[in-house]
């Protein structure tokens, strides 16, 4: 049995109480897994944040339905965030199209799960999410991957080196990997991902991994399981 202080703090968001408790029982039944709260609604949840955060049990990670009124998880994910940068969210919803994932992951959703995901692939997308790692459902990313392929994104725009980069981001490595793996400096590593970003029109690692993995630059076995270090 973990040590409470090593347990993961977890939040959890869903406007339908029958999801919330199946949900509830699941996570508490897991030894590393700690439920601090659940919420129905996004300003529900801020509420509770504040409050938890000030009895010093503020959650790790934020289990969040986007499918919700008035507020949407989307925003909700947003406004956490912007409160709270050091507290993940990981998006659970029925919905997997490209254009809600991209939203959520770029609200700062650390993860993107369907609601059909079996409870197991919950508790890996929460472990993931406190790791620093992103966890996408596999129909999911298999979706966000066609939007990212072909276009005007061609692997010939980059330099061996940046190929170099994108090949080590698609594996899932920290710019503090890539530096060591690469011999260069940290910051470096950092310039050489914005540059890439920037060439093929993208807004996140998480897209840059992506699409490496459409392309064929690095093989799926080989982000780990689909995740993806911020």
């Amino acid at each position: 049995m973990a040590a409470d202080d090593d347990k993961i703090r977890v939040l959890v968001v869903d406007d339908h109480a029958v999801v919330r408790r199946g949900l509830l029982a699941f996570l508490e039944g897991e030894s590393d897994l700690d439920v601090v709260g659940d919420a129905e609604g996004g300003a529900e949840a801020l509420d509770l944040l504040e409050r938890l955060d000030a009895e010093g049990m503020r959650p790790d990670v934020v289990l969040m339905d986007l499918q919700m009124r008035p507020v949407d998880g989307i925003e909700s994910t947003r406004m956490v965030r912007a409160r709270y940068d050091d507290v993940d969210v990981v998006a659970l919803t029925s919905f997997g199209e490209p254009e809600r994932v991209q939203r959520a992951l770029e609200a700062g959703a650390s993860g993107y799960l369907l609601k059909d995901a079996d409870a197991d692939e919950v508790a890996a997308a929460i472990r993931a999410a406190h790791r620093g790692e992103l966890q996408l459902d596999a129909a999911v990313a298999r979706g966000l991957m066609s939007t990212l392929q072909g276009g005007t994104r061609s692997a010939a725009a980059l330099t061996p080196r940046e190929l170099d980069v994108v090949a080590l981001v698609g594996e899932g490595r920290a710019n503090k990997e890539i530096a060591r793996q690469l011999g260069i400096g940290e910051r470096t590593a950092r310039t050489h991902v914005s540059n890439v970003l920037h060439k093929l029109g993208l807004t996140s690692r998480t897209q840059l991994a992506l699409w490496a993995v459409g392309e064929q630059l690095v093989s799926v076995e080989a982000t780990g399981g689909r995740a993806i270090a911020e």
